[in-house]
């Protein structure tokens, strides 16, 4: 469901700030209004950005080689982290630069009503692009919260455009604030702020996306609840009588690789042993759809071996703790 519903939101987003983006220009042109000019440059890499999510789906789908034998499910992460810097340097930095200049040389605004009417126009679209991004995150976060989804998702299309728009929508009500204070009282000097505020509000996601993406780029291991459902799918108190240990990994959003050390009986044959694996493996996959790559190690238990393991995904008789991200 992420993966669609993030296309779906990726592509709303995408026609939305290319449209807004030729009409901040026009305005800009027309007015000389400093936050139009940011604004511009914002919805320009804003549309980068979801230019660069889609590639990365679509280079993330190419099956897997023998230089890259787990495929290329981590693209997804390696773009959006792409989308980070280009939102830090291309709209933030710029934005902070073009507020400074504002400030220093402030000049009167030629024809308001162009900025003030496409900023009401753009308001209007991101909070379509906004409204697609919500409903179908809705259906992807379940239960959690917004600050939890944000940390916990795994496919990074829908938390970024999220951001995105959420960031778009404040900078377009700070430009309406600083071109409508400097029409009201003839100081250019707020146009200046409102530009400067913007690039403090998008070098700040940029941190944020940043931050989250990193995680997912070094790897993160699969949610708790996740780690549990596997853990309890190994064990069939027969021929798997317990995990010893196991480390999960997601090599991409939709794909998990799962490895493991499973206690089986002592006076088990090699054959009953292949059998056991076999089993584990498809309840592990009947379980959780994404674990994909599963490696499983036969052993027979003991207090030492759990030790030596120093699972980090559970403690033995204890709680999962959660993952990284």
């Amino acid at each position: 469901m992420s993966t669609e519903g993030g296309t779906k939101a990726l592509v709303a987003a995408l026609s939305a700030n290319l449209g807004i983006a030729v009409s901040k220009f026009v305005a800009f042109a027309f007015s000389g209004s400093s936050s139009m000019l940011a604004e511009g440059v914002h919805s320009v890499a804003d549309s980068g950005n979801q230019v660069l999510l889609l590639v990365g789906g679509k280079r993330s789908k190419r099956v897997a080689t023998p230089e890259h034998p787990f495929g290329y499910g981590r693209e997804r992460y390696i773009y959006a982290f792409l989308v980070s810097i280009v939102l830090f340097s291309v709209g933030g930095m710029f934005a902070i630069y073009e507020g400074y200049e504002k400030i220093a040389h402030p000049h009167e605004l030629d024809n308001w009503y162009w900025p003030v009417g496409v900023l009401v126009l753009a308001i209007g679209l991101e909070a379509w692009s906004f409204y697609t991004a919500y409903r179908e995150a809705v259906k992807d976060k379940g239960k959690h919260g917004w600050t939890a989804y944000i940390r916990r998702a795994k496919a990074p299309e829908l938390p970024v455009v999220l951001l995105e728009d959420t960031g778009a929508l404040i900078g377009l009500v700070l430009a309406l604030f600083g071109v409508s204070l400097t029409v009201i009282t003839g100081d250019a000097v707020w146009d200046g702020i409102g530009t400067l505020s913007i690039g403090v509000l998008l070098i700040a996601i940029a941190i944020v996306l940043a931050l989250e993406t990193r995680s997912l780029l070094i790897g993160e291991s699969a949610h708790p609840e996740v780690v549990a459902e596997i853990r309890d799918a190994l064990v069939d108190h027969d021929s798997v009588t317990r995990v010893i240990h196991m480390r999960t990994l997601h090599l991409g959003p939709e794909e998990l690789l799962v490895a493991a050390k499973i206690a089986v009986p002592a006076d088990a044959t090699a054959a009953e042993v292949a059998q056991a694996i076999d089993a584990a493996e498809a309840r592990v996959r009947r379980a959780v759809k994404i674990a994909r790559v599963i490696y499983l190690e036969p052993d027979i238990f003991s207090a030492e071996k759990e030790a030596e393991g120093d699972d980090p995904n559970a403690t033995p008789g204890g709680p999962v703790p959660d993952a990284a991200h």
